[in-house]
């Protein structure tokens, strides 16, 4: 088992950075990201975008757990280019963020050393340019309820913060909230309290 993490630091927005060795140039680009779908689009952007560079190389972290990550030194020798950014991210305690280092070639080489020294300092340099924000894991919960206890669930709404996702009112109310994961455990006891009380209000949980 992970343990569990209620927030974690991600990227408020994009931001950039540069850095120049010999006359290469590294182009620096740092994204907040929630999926791999996410990561392939900014990646797409940016080849069309500066599709005349060398190399676009790459790394990127998904999760609060900082589970998922990879690392591409696309045609740079290996670990010399995906490794030292990915590496950053790291030492930035960041998630959910992709950096993406695009090089221009000067004509001069830099050898392995200099180039992890280039792909660290541009990555650095987009990740020290950008604002950091806490996140708070949510997770996502079904509430289904006879009306006659609407009080009592739009006060769990309140009390424990719950974001409205959808609602639906047929023969029961039904609404899809998220819950803040440091409350969901507190939120399912209140609603089992009120199940005792012959409340009809029940819970569906998705992970």
């Amino acid at each position: 088992m992970h343990p569990q993490h209620h927030s974690f630091r991600t990227l408020e927005k994009p931001s950039e950075g540069l850095f120049k060795d010999k006359g290469s140039k590294f182009l620096a680009f740092a994204y907040p990201v929630k999926t791999e779908e996410d990561i392939k689009t900014h990646l797409g952007a940016l080849r069309k975008k500066y599709f005349d560079a060398r190399h676009h190389c790459y790394a990127w972290m998904l999760g609060a757990d900082k589970s998922r990550f990879r690392a591409v030194d696309d045609g740079e020798p290996n670990h010399s280019a995906g490794d030292p950014i990915l590496g950053q991210i790291r030492s930035a305690n960041i998630t959910n963020v992709l950096v993406v280092v695009v090089r221009y070639f000067g004509g001069v080489k830099l050898g392995v050393g200099g180039l992890i020294n280039a792909y660290r300092a541009a990555a650095a340099d987009a990740l020290s340019r950008a604002s950091i924000v806490v996140e708070e894991v949510r997770h996502e919960m079904d509430l289904m309820y006879d009306y006659t206890f609407s009080p009592e669930v739009m006060r769990l709404v309140k009390d424990f913060e719950l974001n409205i996702l959808d609602q639906d009112f047929s023969e029961r109310g039904f609404m899809k909230v998220t819950v803040r994961l440091a409350v969901k455990d507190k939120l399912i006891e209140r609603i089992k309290l009120l199940q005792a009380m012959k409340m009809e209000i029940d819970f569906k949980e998705y992970q």
